[in-house]
């Protein structure tokens, strides 16, 4: 029998799973879950599989693909309700139909619902908002581990906390509900510091009280900073263009020039100019073509297509917002040292997001405050991957908080030091939740049936949350985008 491949999106980590089976319904993933024998463990529930860690791996288990659960169920005025494979996008799409918009216009439009809800996502939080897609979430039903189902609202806050960073430990999402918003004009334009000069001035930029978002360039020693605002007085046509531009650059034109001038460019000096000048032609398009008023914000979203020669990938990690300025100003000496010492340099540009101080999800990454990411973007050019070991050492040092299913190369002593010291959340670390959010050395957390499959234990109150206490740990659903 020919061996079966599942790949993420962007192709660079692959599985080798017994089965790969779609789900059509909750019944479906009832019957996988009650049947080991034809559904062995590890069992993974993928959508479009944009995880840049290794959540879709299930070698010699079983992929769940849920990208035919897509429904778009209900929209009343202020929710949406879909089907744990509904992309991010399209429910965007039927929202403008109805005059509304997310809370959160997360720039990767292929995230799934399910992924949403459960996971960890990143967005600049807008002036007195929220940034992670997640904490909109007012309404989960899950399949679990032993089949039965489970629906878990806001009235159920404690419980709703774990969930919403269960990274898929309870169970399989099917469906999710999330709170939404009317259309309201967004207003954008940037601005471009030197970083002495961005160090300098942060406090000032904070005091603006709009959204930012951060356009980093390390090798140039330049910051170009998104502001963003909504503009209830607004008034004409929202201009259409500028979103579709910049969504083409970053998603379409830019990955293709850094790939192929990371091919075909042979002389170092040379190979960088070239990038060196296309980050500077993306300034100037930010700071000359990319302001207005009046915009759409479900226009930020991109689709990005499943085959495609100008894909990228990328790492994140967040750090407290009293501290960025100077993580930032080092981060630029690490990145132009290693390029000294190493010869690799991050061929496409890095991007922050500004993240409010958010309890709505147990794992939350600004749970302690608001916090500012560095995420380093490839095409996977060479030298790649040994360079985010190196950047992952550094943003541990420095106090950073990693997403489970966004950063690459993680250890175990990683992951403990950001989840005790980095966010200063040890007592919850009791939580058998979270014991299972630690996870193995490869930061996966698996669903291993036991072998004589006793009936779990779970509780389901608010205060104790639910919790498996299988031999092996559990579910991930969705995990993967």
């Amino acid at each position: 029998m020919a061996e079966t491949t599942v790949t993420n999106w962007f192709g660079d980590l692959v599985s080798h799973p017994k089965v790969v089976v779609e789900a059509h319904s909750a019944d479906d993933i009832v019957a996988i879950v009650k049947n080991p024998g034809q559904y062995p463990s590890p069992v993974r529930a993928i959508g479009s599989n944009h995880s840049t860690e290794r959540c879709g791996i299930a070698d010699g288990g079983t992929v769940i693909k849920m990208s035919q659960l897509d429904q778009v169920l209900d929209i009343s005025n202020d929710t949406v309700t879909v089907e744990a494979g509904a992309i991010y996008i399209d429910i965007a799409k039927e929202l403008e139909k109805h005059g509304l918009q997310f809370y959160v216009n997360t720039e990767i439009g292929n995230i799934t619902a399910g992924s949403a809800a459960c996971c960890g996502t990143k967005d600049a939080s807008m002036p007195g908002e929220l940034g992670q897609v997640g904490s909109y979430i007012s309404r989960i039903k899950l399949v679990l581990p032993s089949g039965e189902l489970l629906e878990v609202t806001d009235e159920q806050p404690g419980l709703m906390q774990k969930v919403r960073s269960s990274y898929g430990t309870f169970g399989v999402v099917y469906e999710a509900t999330f709170r939404v918003r009317a259309i309201q004009p967004l207003s954008v334009h940037h601005e471009t510091f030197h970083i002495e000069d961005f160090v300098r001035q942060f406090p000032a930029l904070l005091a603006r009280g709009e959204s930012l978002m951060f356009y980093i360039f390390p090798y140039d020693n330049l910051v170009t900073v998104e502001f963003r605002h909504y503009t209830p007085g607004a008034s004409g046509d929202p201009n259409r263009t500028i979103w579709p531009l910049r969504n083409y650059l970053w998603a379409t034109a830019g990955p293709a020039v850094c790939a192929q001038a990371s091919a075909e460019i042979d002389n170092a000096d040379v190979r960088n100019g070239v990038l060196s000048s296309f980050n500077a032609w993306w300034r100037l398009k930010l700071e000359n073509l990319i302001q207005s008023d009046n915009t759409v914000a479900t226009d930020q979203i991109i689709r990005y297509p499943a085959i495609s020669n100008s894909k990228y990938t990328f790492s994140f990690w967040a750090f407290p917002e009293d501290t960025y300025p100077q993580v930032l100003a080092a981060f630029f000496e690490f990145a132009q040292k290693y390029l000294a010492t190493s010869g690799y340099r991050i061929n496409m540009l890095c991007v922050g997001y500004r993240v409010a101080q958010d309890r709505s999800s147990l794992l939350s990454y600004s749970y302690d405050g608001n916090m500012i990411t560095i995420d380093p973007v490839f095409t996977a050019n060479a030298g790649w991957s040994e360079f985010l070991g190196a950047y992952n050492q550094f943003s541990s040092d420095r106090g950073g908080v990693p997403l489970m299913n966004q950063t690459f190369g993680l250890t175990r002593a990683m992951v403990q030091k950001a989840r005790v010291t980095g966010c200063g959340r040890s007592p919850r670390l009791a939580s058998p939740l979270i014991q299972a959010a630690a996870f193995s050395t490869n930061i996966s957390v698996i669903f291993w049936r036991p072998r004589r499959r006793p009936a779990p234990k779970k509780t389901l109150s608010d205060g104790e949350g639910l919790c498996y206490r299988h031999r092996g740990i559990n579910a991930r659903s969705n995990t993967t985008s």
